[in-house]
């Protein structure tokens, strides 16, 4: 689905962070290294970005 803008837990603005956290990912940089430095420290942040499932392509095919 769509990034969740905020933590489900703590309320912290996770939104704008996702897309810089993947393109650096998937450049081959460390998740930890990267959540580090975009300053992700809760578990409970650091979770929802990193188990976060991009459905909507496959949701879309149905949606007609």
């Amino acid at each position: 689905m769509i990034i969740p803008i905020r933590c489900f837990s703590c309320g912290k603005e996770l939104g704008s962070l996702y897309k810089e956290f993947k393109e650096r990912v998937e450049k081959g940089e460390n998740p930890k290294e990267v959540l580090d430095s975009l300053g992700v420290k809760r578990y409970c942040c650091r979770r929802m970005l990193l188990t976060h499932a991009e459905l909507i392509d496959e949701i879309l095919k149905y949606s007609v």
